[in-house]
């Protein structure tokens, strides 16, 4: 069906696939981060605030949830830079 788009429509599409994807990527993440540092912190039944301690465990959660994913996209970018160069 591509194959009927002349190229500028198809690079178009293309593109727009790709943010969509990139989109739904972020989308899981943030599930995947709300899920994980909810199940981690949140010990007792919820009310309209949050514990001093839920708090602090939240955000050192999503810090560290941060942290780590920003150390894995800079390791996978030097790999990448790495074969790049030996190519």
């Amino acid at each position: 069906m591509a194959d009927k788009f002349d190229d500028a429509t198809q690079k178009e599409l293309a593109n727009f696939v790709e943010a969509e994807q990139a989109q739904a990527r972020l989308h899981s993440s943030i599930h995947m981060l709300t899920s994980m540092c909810w199940d981690k912190c949140v010990t007792g039944t919820p009310s309209t605030r949050f514990s001093r301690s839920e708090e602090g465990c939240l955000a050192n959660c999503v810090d560290r949830f941060l942290d780590t994913s920003l150390f894995m996209v800079k390791k996978i970018e030097e790999q990448r830079a790495q074969h790049g160069q030996l190519s």
